[in-house]
């Protein structure tokens, strides 16, 4: 078949005919369904905010703040709420509801991804997001929490949305983020691996008591700031 045209009749149930229509192609999932996809143009939505938003990504909050009124949010366990599920269909060699599982996993973290991400670039005029290495810690014994957490693809979208809707994105170096005081700059919070359990300390120089996370989103925030003030690059 290759090198044939074949007609296709649609349904434009999505009225694509209102927009304008890029390229396109057709694609299997995993589960084997087929989808058409085209690109469309549409007029980007631009921010509304004006205030810079500094983000610690991490395993027991997704996504920390810098700024106080915004709740942390939770990391999700979509794979691990469905792993006996999982395992179950595997032992049995179900190979059709293993690749549903796996698609309904990836779905769920793609959907929450997004509403995060949209949300975030509708408020904010800068967001600034920690580098977090997730190949290196896939590597170790938290590699299914690393992998359900999805950090790639979450830095991915807000990059995208955020050159859609004129925000400025910067992806900075968080080492020492963690244990550098936000307030004074000392070096005195929780170290390494061996410090991961430590969510609160307080600061041996000037006593201000600090979340872990929400300590690493405020220092990411004012090195994403120096970045602008001096004109280098965010990494």
């Amino acid at each position: 078949m290759s090198g044939i045209d074949v007609p296709l009749s649609l349904w434009d149930s999505y009225g694509l005919a209102d927009y304008e229509l890029g390229s396109g192609n057709i694609s299997e999932d995993a589960r084997g369904r087929w989808y058409i996809n085209i690109s469309v143009w549409v007029k980007p939505k631009q921010s509304v905010g004006t205030a810079d938003l500094g983000i610690d990504l991490g395993l027991k909050s997704l996504a920390a703040f810098s700024d106080l009124a915004l709740e942390n949010v939770e990391a999700k366990k979509f794979y691990r709420h469905m792993e006996d599920r999982l395992a179950t269909a595997q032992r049995a060699k179900k190979k059709r509801q293993v690749r549903t599982i796996h698609a309904m996993i990836a779905n769920r973290r793609r959907d929450h991804h997004h509403q995060l991400s949209t949300l975030l670039v509708r408020q904010y005029g800068a967001i600034f997001v920690g580098n977090v290495n997730a190949t290196g810690l896939a590597q170790t014994k938290m590699e299914k929490s690393v992998l359900d957490a999805g950090w790639s693809q979450l830095r991915t979208m807000l990059q995208y949305k955020c050159d859609s809707a004129g925000v400025l994105f910067g992806e900075i170096n968080e080492a020492f983020s963690t244990q550098d005081c936000s307030v004074c700059d000392a070096r005195s919070g929780p170290k390494g691996m061996k410090d991961l359990g430590i969510r609160e300390w307080t600061c041996l120089h000037c006593g201000t008591t600090h979340d872990r996370d929400r300590n690493a989103a405020m220092n990411i925030l004012r090195r994403g700031r120096a970045t602008l003030a001096v004109g280098i690059p965010a990494l």
